[in-house]
């Protein structure tokens, strides 16, 4: 029963919030920005957004591909259509229930391509763990480069209290995230617990770490970083695109688009896909590069469901063809 009530807390959670959200977009606006917006969707250019499915797609495949290098190490050679078609269907369950996504794409591989589960999970964590790094470096190149267009933002969110960031604060607050960074891998690495479950998140942690660490232990690892940069490539390619379906976003400057990327990063980890909060995301952060709300919404809104409508219709295509081609796989191998 208490099992059943978290899960459900999980969910409910960061899809009452997405829905909060996007009542509170509707709610924020005028009704002749309700109808700017309208407008502002019946004048896009749909052909730019269909284009930036090419890089979407291209990112996916080449995580399918990426997961191969991982597992070599290890003795297993995936079927590279079953490694898309898990990595799809995870995608579209990540939408419903946050990170549950990445058990269900372990669950198919194994049965599918007869791979351990704990092989897979692990494999995935060190994935992740390997992603992180590289949106963590983006972030942080942006937060430099970006830096007074990322204070104004930070500002426009305080601008309803009398707390105002100063360029010291902001410089103090980063040097608190990095030094409470090296006293968590102290803690992990140096001290003893007693608690046992204070110990249990420390072994966790180690194997995280250890997982992340057999990436440069690996056989292929310069491979293996070249799709990891090229999935975020394509990631960002993917997301620029869509600006010049809107005329008014179409000459935005590479370091707006770059910093609306991340911060519309950021929201899918706290609802479910974003629902809600990415298109308040990309808005709040364009209005501070000179384009209006409107135009600044409707992109935002245009990014998220070309992106989560390609989730579901791949997601599902994946659910339903994946026994399909196995079947006929298995079929052709004994008939060989």
């Amino acid at each position: 029963m208490k099992k059943y009530i978290i899960s459900s807390i999980k969910i409910i959670i960061p899809l009452g919030l997405g829905v909060v959200l996007i009542w509170y977009f509707i709610e924020s606006l005028s009704d002749q920005e309700k109808k700017d917006i309208i407008g502002a969707f019946q004048r896009a250019e749909y052909k730019w957004v269909w284009l930036s499915m090419i890089p979407a797609v291209l990112s996916h495949l080449s995580r399918a591909y990426r997961w191969k290098f991982t597992l070599q190490p290890l003795g297993y050679k995936p079927d590279l259509l079953n490694s898309f078609f898990a990595v799809m269907a995870g995608y579209l369950i990540n939408l419903a229930v946050p990170r549950l996504g990445e058990i269900s794409r372990c669950g198919l591989s194994s049965r599918y391509d007869k791979i351990p589960f704990e092989k897979l999970l692990g494999t995935v964590i060190a994935e992740r763990v390997a992603d992180l790094a590289v949106y963590a470096i983006i972030m942080t190149t942006v937060l430099f480069v970006q830096y007074q267009n990322i204070q104004d933002f930070l500002n426009n969110l305080l601008s309803n209290s009398k707390f105002e960031l100063s360029g010291g604060m902001v410089i103090a607050i980063l040097g608190f995230l990095f030094l409470s960074g090296v006293a968590g891998i102290y803690l992990v690495y140096r001290v003893q617990w007693e608690n046992k479950l204070f110990s249990k998140i420390q072994q966790v942690l180690r194997n995280v770490i250890s997982s992340a660490a057999s990436i440069f232990k690996m056989k292929n690892k310069g491979a293996f970083l070249f799709h990891t940069v090229f999935i975020w490539v394509m990631y960002f390619f993917m997301f620029y695109l869509c600006f010049f379906a809107v005329p008014e976003t179409s000459g935005i400057s590479f370091g707006g688009a770059l910093t609306a990327f991340i911060l519309g990063g950021l929201t899918i980890i706290f609802t479910n896909g974003g629902l809600g909060a990415y298109p308040l995301a990309v808005q709040a952060v364009l209005v501070l590069y000179d384009i209006d709300k409107v135009s600044g919404g409707a992109l935002g809104w245009i990014i998220w469901t070309a992106q989560t409508v390609m989730i579901i219709l791949l997601g599902a295509g994946s659910l339903l063809l994946i026994p399909v081609y196995n079947r006929r796989k298995n079929r052709l191998a004994n008939a060989a």
